[in-house]
């Protein structure tokens, strides 16, 4: 970005001397950070001098950098706020290239400050030197290489300001050694006012008038949200309460924005897409009018875009314009803050006298609770070996009456069973990996939920493959006294991998099972953690009371069935009425084959 991107105000006020190290801890500072997950080596040890003479900011150490942008995510969609991250040059930076990726994917606010080679060594090959501005161009909101001290403040404070303004995002700011050295004048974040940066947020009012116009003639109406309604702030969640009270719509929410709307709630129909509820994606499917509130119309909700929905008129509310249109053509696009958006539907509704079409709801209500008999969320249990849903189901219940419980989860199975079957009434206590599907998420964004929250209970929600990715953030956790605890669902294959060629590969388990697998009681005792295990559902309730009671890190292995699958599910390339069931409650999986692309 130019200089001429941005308007500096207030330049009759002289500039504080400093290097640019300390600049780099002044701003951090300036910009309310109170954690910072990062890596030493040397490309960044002058930061880190300078940080090591500061009070208020708590570095935390992580094991790999992968973990310290994680550990960074879950410390931001925890919070609200915006994670960051210090790492050093080369492979420090590269080793953050897929929590990047990660974060930009599921629009998470994150701050990534690396460590570069001196100014005059770039481009010589120097040790640990990589191009990081060009390697993380795909996988960032922003970056910047900073070569003159004297511009290090002001893109430090801009990059804060375009991580988490309109849709979040990760950004890196790459910064050479001897910038870091170098004597520079520093000025704070209030000196600084972006002159092209200015993402829309504002609803235009007569596509909202639209909008409420359209939601009172609906016949079929559906609320399909998104985790663009838990990035605008709790507020976006409580009007979006108000408004299914003021409509009594039925409500469905992809992935990323479980919470956003009470599952405890007649309203809620549950997770939409490919491991969806039965309802919810036969509603989806035959609804009359879609009200996109905050997602994007995801392949994994979507599956086959030309069968998707086809009898509805869509409405679109992002934040972003880019995604209006993008996959699905819509009807009506409104490019806004949710919250702000949201809060004028409610005016709007109000004002106008609005009222919904009350016998057809009342059908569309009975059509929905039809489709909810089906109990597509059932499965059959065992007495002697521990089906997967009933371990998340024991887990739920014995955790339910807490508010401070906070869960993050690897990516297979056992994510989707967790997103199915683990009942969010409140935003920001779900932590997952959507978009990228990001293996190793859950242990170290369970570490920085925990550094941004220590009294919570914290919860991994982990299978055998996916958590040992990360595994080696336990001694991260050890080393601040962050009582994680990791509720591994051991079922020795990767399960998601293994269901797929069950379904679609004639049963051809092509390299998905573990068969060297880790003592976990024992590796937790290395780590000087607390290792539980379970083999028996009998034994399920007082180990979860145990794992929950103890004051430190705990590995819970759980033994559960290594052949159970999930569902319901769609297969790659159908549509919503064409989902598969579990052969125990009369599916099949016979033309599975036949429904992909």
């Amino acid at each position: 970005m130019d200089k001429d991107d941005t308007l500096t105000l207030g330049q009759t006020q002289a500039a504080q001397s400093m290097t640019g190290a300390q600049m780099v801890i002044r701003a951090l500072k300036d910009q309310g950070v109170t954690y910072i997950f990062g890596y030493p080596g040397g490309a960044v040890l002058p930061i880190y001098d300078a940080l090591f003479k500061v009070e208020g900011i708590t570095h935390v150490l992580v094991r790999h950098e992968q973990g310290a942008v994680h550990a960074a995510e879950g410390y931001a969609r925890s919070t609200g706020k915006p994670g960051v991250v210090l790492v050093t040059s080369g492979p420090g930076a590269t080793n953050a290239v897929t929590g990047l990726t990660d974060a930009l994917m599921d629009s998470i606010p994150l701050v990534v400050l690396t460590g570069q080679v001196p100014t005059h060594l770039i481009g010589t090959d120097a040790f640990q030197e990589c191009d990081t501005v060009g390697i993380t161009r795909p996988c960032t909101k922003h970056n910047w290489l900073v070569k003159d001290v004297n511009d290090l403040s002001r893109v430090l404070h801009e990059a804060f300001e375009i991580a988490t303004s309109g849709r979040p995002g990760p950004v890196v700011v790459d910064i050479p050694k001897d910038v870091q050295f170098q004597n520079g004048g520093y000025h704070g974040p209030q000196s600084i006012h972006h002159r092209t940066y200015k993402p829309r947020t504002d609803p235009d009012l007569s596509a909202i008038v639209r909008a409420v116009e359209m939601m009172a003639a609906a016949k079929k109406p559906l609320f399909y949200t998104g985790g663009g309604l838990i990035n605008s702030g709790p507020e976006a969640s409580r009007l979006l309460r108000e408004l299914v009270d003021l409509t009594g719509f039925p409500v469905t929410s992809t992935l990323m924005g479980l919470g956003a709307f009470p599952a405890a709630r007649p309203e809620w129909l549950g997770l939409v897409g490919m491991h969806g509820s039965w309802e919810a994606n036969h509603a989806m499917h035959d609804c009359d009018l879609m009200i996109c509130l905050g997602a994007r119309f995801d392949d994994r909700v979507t599956g086959k875009v030309s069968a998707f929905s086809p009898g509805s008129r869509k409405i679109h509310l992002d934040i972003d314009a880019s995604q209006i249109n993008k996959i699905v053509r819509v009807d009506l696009g409104i490019v806004a803050d949710a919250t702000k958006a949201l809060r004028e539907m409610i005016r709007f509704w109000k004002t106008q006298k609005h009222k919904v079409q009350a016998d057809a709801l009342k059908s569309w209500w009975k059509q929905i609770d039809q489709w909810r008999t089906k109990k597509s969320l059932d499965y059959r249990n065992s007495d002697t070996i521990i089906k997967p849903q009933y371990a998340i189901d024991r887990l739920y219940a014995l955790t339910k009456h807490r508010d401070d419980v906070f869960i993050t989860t690897e990516v297979g199975q056992h994510q989707m069973w967790a997103a199915q079957r683990f009942h969010f009434q409140e935003p920001n206590h779900w932590m997952t990996s959507g978009g990228l599907g990001t293996m190793g998420y859950g242990l170290p964004a369970a570490v920085g939920v925990q550094m941004a929250h220590p009294g919570a209970l914290v919860v991994d929600i982990a299978g055998e493959a996916s958590v040992q990715m990360t595994m080696q953030e336990m001694s991260t956790a050890i080393q601040y006294d962050l009582p994680i605890k990791i509720f591994i669902l051991n079922n020795e294959y990767m399960g998601m991998v293994r269901q797929w060629q069950e379904i679609l590969h004639g049963k051809r388990y092509s390299h998905s099972y573990s068969e060297a697998l880790p003592d976990f009681v024992k590796l937790a005792e290395a780590f000087g953690c607390v290792g539980l295990r379970a083999d028996k559902p009998s034994e399920l309730d007082d180990k979860i009371q145990e794992m929950i009671a103890v004051k430190k890190p705990v590995l819970f292995d759980v033994r559960v069935d290594p052949a159970e699958n999930c569902y319901p599910m769609i297969p790659s390339g159908a549509a919503h009425n064409e989902m598969l069931l579990s052969p125990d409650d009369g599916g099949g999986i016979s033309d599975a084959g036949k429904m992909l692309v």
